[in-house]
Formats: structure tokens, C-alpha cells, sequence
């Protein structure tokens, strides 16, 4: 994790959980002019638009005041969804058995790309059976995962 994504996390995840919701994750995706925000909560009896309204009129108070980013930006929160985004190792694990896709930074095994099985977490590895074929993939490398939805 970046230490832009690690300050924005110290800061806006107590705001968050202090509404009574879990910070899911934080995306920054710096674009120049048009760069993104995204925090991303949940809660046990699922989110609505009034939650995501409510959290966001209090990050962007916290957010002018603090003013830890120096380029203009757009706030956006949102639901982690179906096809929710993994962060955390404690989250790799919890999905443990869902099919996920994964994006590395950088090759692995000649690949970037992974679909399959989450397995779970090694160490510092997530485990992914893809084609029937385990691979430990360092978390580090992972640029972006999401779980794919099931529709049975």
C-alpha cells in the first residue's frame, strides 16, 4: 500500500467506523485533473444511498480541513458491491472458495492476469487455483482483485 493510501486510511477510517459502518477499502487513482476518491463501506444490513450521503458529508469535512491531497479530486462512496475489490489479506481469506480476478503490477510467472479459486492466504500470498494450477501470489504485486459474482 502506497503511504498516500496508508494516510488516507488513518484518517478516514475512524470517521468511518464511527457512523457505525466497516471502511471496506480506499482507491486514490490520480488522473490530473479528474482524479478519484473512493471509499468504499460496509455494513452488516447492506448500504444505501442515504449511508453512502451520510459518510460522505462527513469524510469531506474531515477531508477540507486535513487537505491531504493537493490536486483536485472527486469524493465517491460507495458499497463494495457484488463484485466486491479486496484489500486486506483478512479479507483474501475470507473469501476463501469464491472465484476471484486478479491484476498484477507486474508479471508473475510470465502472467499478470489471474481468474480462479481463491484458495486463501500463505504468509504474505494469496492462493489462487487457476486451470487447475496453485499459484502464491505476493500480495505486494497485486494492483487490483475483486470477487466474482455468482449467479446460481
Amino acid at each position: 500500500m502506497s503511504s498516500k493510501l496508508e494516510q488516507l486510511q488513518a484518517l478516514l477510517a475512524p470517521v468511518v467506523e464511527a457512523l457505525g459502518y466497516q471502511c471496506w477499502g480506499i482507491e486514490f487513482l490520480s488522473q490530473g485533473r479528474h482524479s478519484l476518491l473512493r471509499v468504499y463501506i460496509d455494513h452488516q444490513d447492506g448500504i444505501f444511498i442515504e449511508d453512502c450521503e451520510k459518510v460522505s458529508r462527513q469524510l469531506s469535512g474531515v477531508l477540507d480541513v486535513e487537505d491531504p491531497i493537493s490536486v483536485d479530486y472527486t469524493l465517491e462512496v460507495s458499497s463494495p458491491g457484488m463484485d466486491r475489490p479486496l484489500f486486506t489479506l483478512e479479507q483474501y481469506a475470507a473469501h476463501a472458495g469464491d472465484q476471484v480476478k486478479i491484476k498484477l503490477r507486474s508479471p508473475f510467472e510470465g502472467r499478470r492476469n489471474f481468474q480462479g479459486m481463491l484458495r486463501g492466504v500463505e504468509d504474505q500470498d494469496v492462493v489462487v487455483l487457476v486451470d487447475n494450477h496453485e499459484y502464491l501470489l505476493p500480495v505486494d504485486l497485486i494492483d487490483k482483485a475483486n470477487v466474482v459474482p455468482r449467479f446460481d
